[in-house]
């Protein structure tokens, strides 16, 4: 098959890319290396087109690439809350008038399936766990606002275009080149780089608040059976369907702790209701933390030069929360 992958130089994207190479697929990478990197393809980078661009900024000429295509993978986007409330524009900018530009391509150049890359954040502090697909949502901040309006233009373009457009709502992934860039967005990555430097952990809060972390391994494997699975204009969760705490996370890296103030609105707790992925796909997630944690540290020099985010820094980034609230 041919199948393009947005955003595929990125942690997720890249570990897809690799899965597909393996399985002996045409693959065109699209990334603007922003949040990307392109040493996360070297493993693929002979089996691959990559093309280094914007997705807003995709000429007429590039654009044909879609010709032909049996798949587009969307990933391509900003994440992180607190940058999102800096910087609003920027967000909407990346995640919607990308999207619409993706979609727009895609129809003009009738790629057989699109699978879009939406968020959990959606749900934002849910009133059910584990929650469903159809369970309120919860927009709390402008990450989460746009991640959305994505998602909207996603379905609505399947129903009005008759497209064969689905979307995917990922809980918090973590495994092999997990970003470093963030200060709550990526506990793994943070904690892992704390780790190799000597540094103590930094837990947010009481480090009780759970979250349901799925291993890169076992999405990738969801995202290879949605290609021909999922359902036209259907959402679907993509978790563990687990909850752990920050609190076990950091016992299973071992070191030092301090714990440092609670950022305000935040989850204490996430659980995906995966019922509706495992029964389209017949899919399971197989990779268990422990199992995932000790293969990251098996692992743990690929975050050698990754930054270091300390209480202060990671201090100043709760700030924005507070002056945002105010």
């Amino acid at each position: 098959m041919k199948i393009i992958v947005t955003g595929g130089a990125g942690f997720i994207g890249s570990n897809l890319v690799d899965a597909l190479v393996k399985k002996k697929h045409k693959i065109i990478v699209i990334d603007n290396l922003v949040t990307g990197q392109k040493k996360n393809l070297l493993k693929s980078k002979k089996a691959i087109k990559f093309l280094k661009t914007d997705i807003n900024n995709l000429t007429n000429n590039q654009e044909k690439i879609f010709k032909n295509s049996d798949c587009v993978f969307h990933l391509a986007g900003l994440a992180d809350i607190v940058p999102s409330i800096l910087n609003p524009e920027k967000y909407f900018k990346a995640n919607v008038n990308g999207t619409l530009k993706i979609l727009e391509i895609s129809k003009k150049y009738k790629v057989k399936k699109l699978i879009y890359a939406a968020s959990a954040s959606c749900y934002g502090i849910p009133k059910k766990y584990p929650t469903s697909e159809k369970d309120v949502l919860d927009l709390q901040y402008p990450y989460a606002i746009t991640k959305k309006i994505g998602e909207d233009l996603v379905l609505k373009w399947a129903k009005i275009y008759k497209m064969n457009n689905s979307s995917l709502r990922f809980f918090n992934v973590y495994g092999p080149r997990s970003r470093t860039t963030g200060a709550y967005g990526a506990v793994f990555g943070v904690f892992l780089a704390q780790k190799l430097k000597n540094k103590p952990l930094t837990i947010v809060g009481n480090g009780k608040q759970t979250r349901d972390f799925v291993h890169v391994t076992d999405l990738v494997n969801a995202l290879i059976k949605s290609i021909k699975k999922t359902k036209k204009g259907e959402i679907y969760n993509i978790g563990s369907g687990k909850e752990v705490s920050v609190n076990k996370i950091a016992l299973l890296i071992g070191g030092k702790k301090i714990f440092i103030p609670k950022r305000p609105g935040e989850p204490t707790r996430s659980k995906a209701n995966i019922n509706k992925i495992k029964k389209t796909l017949n899919w399971r997630p197989l990779v268990s933390i422990e199992s995932g944690v000790k293969m990251m540290l098996n692992n743990i020099e690929n975050w050698k030069d990754a930054p270091v985010w300390t209480p202060n820094k990671i201090n100043k980034a709760t700030k924005a929360w507070f002056k945002f609230l105010k």
